[in-house]
């Protein structure tokens, strides 16, 4: 995928596909807001930030729509400081769930 950055907040930007076909499953949107590394602390910006980009889809009538996939950290034993563990249980659960999906774009 690809990468962004303005001031403070980081983009990154993928799409997922199924390996047995090329149709499209699904675009991963990652933000991080840098100064944050805490899992608990970053929810009210986090939903801020889909709400912003919720908006701009539903104005602009693009097809699909935004799901906010948030794993159960806990259960994998993680902290609320997030890591690199915490992005791996993200990206396999926003893969799982989107190739678990009957819906395609």
């Amino acid at each position: 995928g690809s990468q962004y950055q303005l001031g403070d907040f980081q983009l990154r930007i993928g799409k997922v596909v199924a390996t047995n076909a090329d149709s499209l499953r699904g675009i991963v949107l990652e933000m991080e807001y840098l100064p944050i590394s805490s899992v608990e602390k970053s929810i009210q910006i986090m939903e801020e930030f889909l709400d912003v980009w919720q908006e701009i889809v539903s104005k602009r009538s693009l097809p699909g729509r935004l799901m906010h996939i948030e794993p159960n950290f806990a259960e994998y034993g993680l902290a609320y400081h997030y890591t690199r563990q915490h992005t791996v249980v993200q990206y396999a659960t926003v893969r799982t769930h989107l190739l678990q999906s009957n819906v395609r774009y």
